[in-house]
């Protein structure tokens, strides 16, 4: 297979870099050069933001390759105008979006055919869930229905991560000491391995699959304990959990998602985030590994970068201050 991976040097284009390398597949990535290309793949340079940005993807045969793999989160009129590009360059059209693409609140249990918020393929900046809204309309423009999968992610952790979720709580976890962890402890949650989330869809680009899939893991597939107990393990720290309700800690002002990363209590913001309809996914091959495996790996990239992670310069940091925690601690 040939694969042309918009980006392709950081987290989730990386990872799709990588597992495509692994599996002997051609790659090319198109980017910035702002960070190194995984070793093996063909590097075209632009900017799709500036003009004449994408005239590095213009040469060569038609088609040129099999799939393009595109994780863009901006506006989506730089999807519009990568993809109406690659329309007769490419055969097969991959949009890694998201779950935030589903109108407000997401129900429990909430599969693909759910209500979607408006988007535009047009549109130039947006809040984040129509950003990929447009940018999954601009692939379906450019490409039809028979030709793109939408790849409706959630939350995402692993290697490579540059949001800062996983990577805070290895890194708070490695400090030691009285750890606040949020409960209820069997709290369930939801997310996908970026290594998992990479595999699946070079097997679904490879298949020929078309149309959204909720990527995520069934709901259940670690809960918060299992999550924080493996950062204590894979770190070798001393770390002490110490497990507060979630009323005491709503009450206290903390932030779901934000002031705790991946946490969020029953409610409404829970039923969005880690309750979704996953089947389909799971019926089309998703496999998800264990947790213990992904905090590993996780722990082991951030030793071997000097254990400090990314971050995204369009994201916010995350993570209680030290100084706060303590304070929540003493309460």
């Amino acid at each position: 297979m040939r694969l042309l991976i918009l980006g392709g040097t950081e987290f989730v284009g990386r990872a799709v870099a990588e597992a495509a390398l692994a599996r002997g597949w051609e790659v090319t990535v198109f980017h910035r050069g702002r960070y190194e290309p995984p070793a093996g793949a063909r590097s075209l340079l632009g900017d799709r933001l500036a003009p004449d940005g994408l005239a590095a993807l213009t040469s060569g045969e038609k088609p040129a390759w099999d799939v393009v793999v595109d994780t863009w989160s901006a506006a989506p009129s730089a999807v519009r105008d990568a993809a109406r590009l690659l329309a007769d360059r490419v055969d097969r059209f991959v949009y890694v979006s998201s779950r935030s693409v589903y109108a407000w609140p997401p129900a429990a249990g909430l599969a693909e055919d759910g209500p979607l918020v408006e988007g535009s393929p047009d549109a130039g900046d947006v809040p984040y869930g129509e950003a990929k809204r447009g940018g999954e309309l601009a692939a379906l423009e450019a490409f039809g229905a028979d030709r793109t999968l939408l790849v409706r992610a959630g939350l995402i952790i692993g290697r490579y991560e540059n949001v800062g979720r996983l990577p805070w709580w290895l890194g708070r976890i490695a400090r030691g000491g009285p750890v606040l962890a949020p409960g209820p402890r069997a709290l369930p949650l939801q997310y996908i391995d970026v290594r998992d989330l990479a595999e699946w869809t070079l097997d679904a680009a490879g298949a020929g699959i078309s149309g959204p899939y909720n990527l995520i893991s069934p709901s259940g597939h670690a809960t918060m304990g299992e999550l924080l107990d493996a950062c204590v393990r894979e770190t070798g720290s001393d770390a002490e959990l110490r497990w507060t309700d979630p009323e005491k800690l709503l009450a206290a002002g903390v932030e779901p998602w934000s002031d705790l990363p991946v946490w969020i209590p029953p409610g409404e913001l829970y039923d969005a985030i880690h309750a979704a309809d996953v089947s389909k996914a799971v019926a089309a091959g998703l496999r998800c590994r264990p947790v213990d495996e992904t905090v590993a790996d996780t722990w082991a990239w951030l030793e071997s970068i000097g254990g400090s992670a990314p971050q995204r310069a369009d994201r916010p940091q995350v993570g209680l201050s030290p100084e706060r925690e303590a304070a929540l601690l003493s309460d």
